[in-house]
């Protein structure tokens, strides 16, 4: 497996919400984990689509799928899945690096 790719368990989490399934109506993808991989190694990097490996398919055919699966809410519904599924325990907030201006505060402004 790759540093930018999904590993079995998580891919298997989503797998069921992806369109293009063998069992679902419609055209069967050729390789959806490959095309979720491709959408990860993007936002993980934060490269531009020009520059998705060729190993990915072409980087115009991603896009176009990335943006049909955005604006039919796809994603919106693999967030919400994996979302209730989340690992709070390593996460933690610290406040005493968070500062405010002075006018935050209430601070008299100068004339």
């Amino acid at each position: 497996m790759r540093r930018h790719e999904l590993n079995e368990k998580q891919f298997k989490k989503i797998e069921k919400l992806l369109p293009g399934r063998k069992d679902s109506v419609g055209v069967t993808a050729k390789n959806n984990r490959n095309f979720i991989n491709a959408i990860y190694w993007i936002f993980k990097t934060g490269a531009p689509w020009r520059d998705l490996p060729e190993r990915y398919g072409d980087w115009k055919n991603v896009h176009r799928r990335f943006s049909r699966w955005a604006k039919t809410g796809v994603f919106d519904r693999i967030f919400r899945v994996l979302s209730e599924d989340a690992d709070m325990k390593f996460l933690a907030m610290d406040g005493s690096v968070i500062k405010a201006h002075q006018h935050a505060a209430g601070a008299a402004k100068k004339k």
